[in-house]
């Protein structure tokens, strides 16, 4: 996958996208205005793969033929219902269709089957097909309901805007054959590119699933994340933000691929930010899914479970030390209370290196553009500012805690070096009397 970093490195945040979902084996959707150039990405992807390309713009009027080849005059001779596929969609291994929400029932049915499974009905036989992926896009979205199953199929879903103002210069050298970058070269279509720079083929993108299922582990950490922001778009959000089964496995699994492109061999919660195109269903629910993946990257669950692991081994202190300092009990809790400082000098360290260092795993990914990196940090820092500042403070009291273990101190001792947590305690034990 370094091949795929180094190319991913040095295109747009779109192509990024479509690499993703390329290397998941899924598909892509593009809801845009016209004329911005929403098939350039499936024909640069196709030049990318080497792979065989298909691309049709259906209309209300379409018919299967144009998606899955005529019918055979020769089978129907032979009392034989099957298409000539050579050179349509079930032959393609990259496809882009235009306009896919105007496909009617009969195309409709054939497409699903073969977007999810990889399988097309031909005659009374059922053939595995070699698409890699299919790009879809449209100038809206669906509005029928038949269409949602449709709709659920593409993995990435996206908004192309116009080219920025601030891009607008590199679109007019661009038109006029010359370099967006004056610093780069030209490959022709627009694409800056080096001689003797990485290739891809096909089987680079085959296997890469495959082997980032196997390689790379899904931690804990960002197992909470996904399941609180499922709740959270679903019975939270309003209007709620339907996720399907389907849709949050294929989730998963992006996240593994994109890191294993980036080299790593465990997904970071910073990956979750990709979920902004994955799980909206409208164009404005992109920020909506992002700005809560920031909200619970940032508000540090972790933090919060280890602080009421600390008072209650706090009030066991206190009870230990008042009543049997030299007990077994005592020596127990100080083993736990070292490990809890351990932990806290752990998350301390992280959260200092990830400040200090201006988010490095965030910066490090192929996947975030400069300006979506920029702005995460910009919403992050305010917040984990403040965690470091309770951790470091958690830290302090647990190693005070340590020490009175350690050294059997009177019960009175810590009323006096932590009197909040001492007032926390007694509040407690009233509470239960």
């Amino acid at each position: 996958m370094q091949v795929i970093s180094q190319i991913t490195g040095a295109v747009d945040d779109s192509m990024a996208k479509t690499l993703a979902a390329s290397a998941e084996a899924a598909q892509q959707f593009e809801e845009a205005a016209d004329s911005t150039a929403k098939s350039e990405l499936a024909r640069r992807l196709s030049g990318l793969a080497h792979g065989a390309y298909f691309e049709r713009l259906l209309t209300r009027f379409s018919v299967p033929e144009e998606l899955f080849g005529p019918l055979s005059m020769q089978g129907l001779e032979n009392d034989q219902y099957v298409r000539k596929t050579d050179g349509y969609l079930p032959t393609a291994e990259v496809a882009f269709v235009d306009e896919i929400f105007k496909a009617n029932s009969a195309i409709l049915n054939a497409l699903l089957t073969l977007l999810n499974e990889r399988l097309f009905d031909n005659g009374n036989q059922r053939l595995p097909v070699p698409l890699l992926c299919l790009i879809g896009a449209s100038n809206e979205l669906p509005e029928s309901e038949e269409l949602d199953a449709l709709y659920d199929r593409f993995l990435i879903r996206r908004t192309v805007a116009q080219v920025t103002n601030a891009q607008i210069g590199k679109l007019a050298r661009l038109a006029a054959g010359r370099p967006a970058d004056p610093s780069s070269s030209s490959n022709g279509n627009g694409n800056g590119s080096s001689e003797g720079g990485p290739a891809l083929d096909m089987d680079d993108f085959r296997h890469t699933a495959d082997r980032a299922y196997a390689a790379v582990d899904v931690p804990d950490s960002v197992v909470d994340i996904l399941a609180e922001l499922r709740c959270y778009l679903q019975d939270k959000c309003e209007p709620p933000m339907y996720v399907s089964d389907r849709r949050f496995m294929k989730a998963v699994q992006m996240l593994q691929v994109a890191a294993h492109a980036d080299g790593r061999e465990a997904v970071n919660e910073y990956d979750c930010l990709l979920l902004e195109h994955v799980f909206g269903n409208r164009p404005d629910d992109c920020h909506k899914v992002r700005g809560q993946v920031l909200e619970i990257i940032a508000s540090d669950p972790g933090l919060q479970q280890t602080e009421l692991v600390f008072l209650g081994l706090f009030g066991r202190a206190c009870r230990v030390l008042e009543q049997s300092p030299d007990s077994a009990e005592a020596a127990d809790a100080l083993a736990e209370c070292g490990t809890l400082v351990e932990l806290l000098q752990g998350r301390q360290a992280a959260l200092a290196a990830t400040l200090e260092g201006a988010f490095p795993e965030l910066r490090a990914t192929v996947w975030q553009s400069e300006a979506s990196v920029q702005a995460a940090v910009q919403a992050l820092t305010p917040q984990l500012t403040e965690n470091k500042r309770k951790t470091e403070e958690l830290l302090r009291e647990a190693f005070t805690l340590q020490q009175c273990l350690a050294q059997r101190s009177a019960g009175g001792v810590l009323e006096k070096l932590l009197p909040k947590r001492y007032k926390q305690y007694q509040k407690g034990i009233s509470s239960k009397v």
